[in-house]
């Protein structure tokens, strides 16, 4: 009966031993841990082994900003020991390099109020890698029940890349000096080429030869236009298409129209913005267009002239239409091709894929360059 009874005992005692004691954290019969403080050891560990496996910089603080955890990653890159960090506050790390105001400001402000915070920049001064730009993105990670939150921060150095940045924002800046310093030379060399053939236009004899030479100063002329209006529009790599017409248009008139001729030339439409090719392109188009009918449409006695430039366009497809209210063009003969400013026209519009049309009646002429989507069949 005795032994019975000491039987009993030694189960009840068994019963009462924490089942703490035997956590695979405790190797053997080592000393008794209170359950809290295993649980966080292994929390600790998990949270480790988690971290290591990311190639990035990474830290988890607890919530008075010690480190739980951090990635080989962020020791390698900023030249620490994790032996020596872990468990110690941020602020002090490598001597209290880590005391940063801007990184104070978001881990005592702005992650308490918003919970968390990406592509934070921050510059410093560390003593071994010298000056930084990091990316920090940091954010509360809350566990199962009431537990404090734990902040994760991942570090991400772009130092390199901020340097290429400010490298390529000078390489374009020295580009577009360049590229202004080429328009200029090229519209003075434009303007020099216009005026020699003005003046030797003045001095031939034979009125085949003149009109040769006026022929060719009057599309001189129109691409030095179109080249500066073109650059002085150009925003972005984009040109917004009406006002780069109208004003092509003004410094046609200005050049062309003498004060006892009235005829005018507007411009209508909606057209957004194009890329630079393309409005030069299309400035082209008009441009010979444009001069073609101040030339040939309304001869010395023509009064109230119009020249009408319309650019429309709808997602992918576009229209440009030319049209003057002159006395149309002069019959050819039957075998006739068309002149230079027709072949332009037309080696201009192939290249935008566009197609030409061109009507002509005692009224006027009317010249349209197209381009359509191709159906689907």
């Amino acid at each position: 009966m005795a032994e019975t009874l000491v039987v009993k005992l030694q189960r009840v005692e068994m019963d009462m031993i924490p089942q703490t004691r035997r956590s695979p954290t405790v190797a053997g019969d080592g000393p008794w841990q209170p359950a809290n403080l295993v649980e966080a050891v292994a929390a600790r560990t998990i949270a480790q082994g988690i971290v290591d496996t990311l190639r990035e910089p990474l830290l988890v603080l607890d919530r008075g900003l010690r480190l739980v955890a951090a990635s080989r990653a962020f020791c390698s890159t900023f030249r620490l020991d994790i032996g020596d960090i872990i468990g110690r506050p941020l602020y002090e790390l490598g001597g209290g390099e880590w005391n940063i105001p801007q990184l104070r400001l978001l881990l005592e402000q702005i992650i308490p109020e918003q919970g968390a915070m990406e592509n934070y920049e921050v510059e410093h001064d560390f003593r071994l890698l010298g000056r930084r730009t990091m990316l920090l993105n940091a954010r509360e990670v809350f566990h199962v029940g009431a537990s404090p939150a734990n902040i994760f921060l991942s570090v991400e150095d772009v130092t390199s890349k901020r340097r290429l940045e400010r490298e390529n924002a000078e390489l374009l800046r020295q580009k577009d000096m360049l590229l202004d310093e080429i328009y200029h030379r090229v519209a003075n060399s434009l303007q020099i080429i216009a005026s020699i053939l003005s003046m030797k236009a003045r001095k031939v004899i034979s009125k085949e030869a003149r009109l040769a030479l006026e022929d060719a100063h009057s599309r001189i002329m129109s691409i030095a236009a179109v080249q500066k209006h073109l650059h002085a529009s150009a925003v972005d790599g984009s040109v917004e298409l009406i006002p780069y017409l109208t004003s092509l248009c003004e410094a046609i008139s200005h050049s062309m129209i003498s004060d006892d001729q009235p005829i005018s030339i507007e411009v209508r439409g909606r057209g957004g913005n194009v890329n630079g090719r393309k409005a030069e392109s299309l400035g082209l188009i008009v441009a010979e267009l444009v001069i073609n009918s101040l030339k040939h449409a309304f001869g010395n006695a023509m009064k109230g002239g119009s020249i009408v430039v319309i650019y429309g366009a709808d997602e992918t497809e576009w229209t440009l239409s030319v049209s003057d209210n002159g006395r149309g063009k002069q019959r050819r003969a039957s075998n006739a091709k068309g002149g230079l400013g027709t072949s332009i026209i037309a080696a201009l519009a192939s290249q935008l894929k566009a197609q030409v049309v061109t009507e002509s009646s005692p009224h006027g002429t009317f010249v349209s360059v197209a381009h359509r989507m191709e159906k689907a069949v």
